[in-house]
């Protein structure tokens, strides 16, 4: 039994409200925040950064699930749009700030918002193989958005670590299928500081065809169907695309709205998907069942079923509790938006 053997979310406690960007751009805020279902995002402080961000997210694991050694650990991937360095690995501060032995393999992966759900794919399978005991798969992001751009409104920071091995499972992976084809949605070339995106390309063509298909594949290989499944978890990059993933798929959104965790911390891409599943297995009891699906522009979805184990008792909300407010010329000072 290969699986999710522990995880650790962290969020910056800094937010500014949807209002104080509307304000600053003359924007009508509640018709921002009736048609994303976002009404705050965290913003990563002047000392935070991916890589303080998944280190956080990996300790917050280890304090939550002793049984973890870190030193046990073959194998990191880091998942993210955001890494500090063009040329320099996250992966290896994480490992060198947790514990971990030489004795390993480690590696920084890119695909938009899904990377760190395609690192789980690669942990899962190496565990399965045999080749390592346990692994960690991160999905963290300090996300940009070009000021007044639509993105602006949704782009967060935060992450989630998530550990993989085939002791203590606390949840199973039971599959895992990806789609993905070359659909141009969301970009940035090298250098440039902000992305583009295909607007409301992005939906149809992009988000709602990659996670909808995924979604689809990984049930049609299963022996379960969707009205089996007790909590779904898509990606987020607002609080409305999921629910109408769900709503296409036939799926009661009292299933989905416990993993909806966009609309207080804004959509944390790498992280996103990741997040919300950690707040379902805080919830989920023994033997119910989870589907994931990711969804990282460019384009593709990754999909897992997951049955859950054990209980997991941990309080989610402390991971977003006490919130510390700031108004826009603060973000932007934080966010580097101001050129001195």
């Amino acid at each position: 039994m290969v699986g999710i053997t522990g995880f650790g979310v962290y969020i910056p406690r800094y937010r500014i409200k949807v209002e104080e960007i509307a304000r600053v751009w003359g924007d009508d805020a509640k018709r921002i925040k009736e048609g994303l279902l976002i009404h705050e995002k965290a913003v990563a402080g002047p000392d935070e950064d991916t890589a303080t961000i998944a280190v956080q997210a990996c300790l917050n694991a280890l304090k939550e699930f002793e049984h973890i050694k870190p030193e046990t650990v073959g194998a990191i991937y880091v998942g993210s749009e955001s890494h500090p360095y063009a040329v320099k690995p996250t992966a290896t501060i994480v490992a060198e700030a947790i514990g971990t032995t030489p004795n390993l393999t480690a590696a920084d992966l890119e695909f938009a918002c899904k990377a760190g759900t395609a690192g789980l794919q690669i942990v899962y399978n190496m565990v399965s193989s045999g080749w390592i005991d346990l692994g960690i798969s991160i999905g963290a992001d300090t996300a940009q958005g070009r000021p007044g751009d639509a993105l602006e409104y949704s782009a967060a920071s935060g992450g989630a670590a998530f550990f993989v091995g085939n002791k203590h499972v606390l949840a199973e992976i039971l599959h895992t299928r990806s789609y993905t084809t070359d659909t141009p949605d969301f970009w940035r070339r090298e250098g440039e500081k902000y992305p583009k995106h295909g607007a409301r390309f992005t939906g149809e063509p992009a988000y709602f065809r990659h996670v909808i298909s995924a979604t689809k594949l990984l049930i049609e290989e299963t022996e379960y169907s969707l009205q089996d499944i007790d909590y779904f978890v898509f990606h987020q990059p607002n609080g409305k695309f999921p629910l109408r993933v769900a709503k296409t798929l036939g799926i009661p959104k009292e299933k989905v709205l416990p993993g909806l965790v966009v609309t207080k911390i804004g959509n944390t891409y790498s992280g996103s998907s990741l997040i919300g599943l950690a707040k379902v297995l805080t919830e989920a009891e023994p033997g119910e069942l989870i589907l994931l699906t990711s969804f990282g522009s460019g384009a593709g979805s990754d999909s897992f079923l997951i049955r859950m184990k054990k209980p997991v008792d941990i309080d989610f909300q402390k991971y977003v509790e006490n919130p510390v407010y700031i108004d826009y010329a603060t973000y932007a000072k934080f966010r580097e938006k101001l050129v001195i």
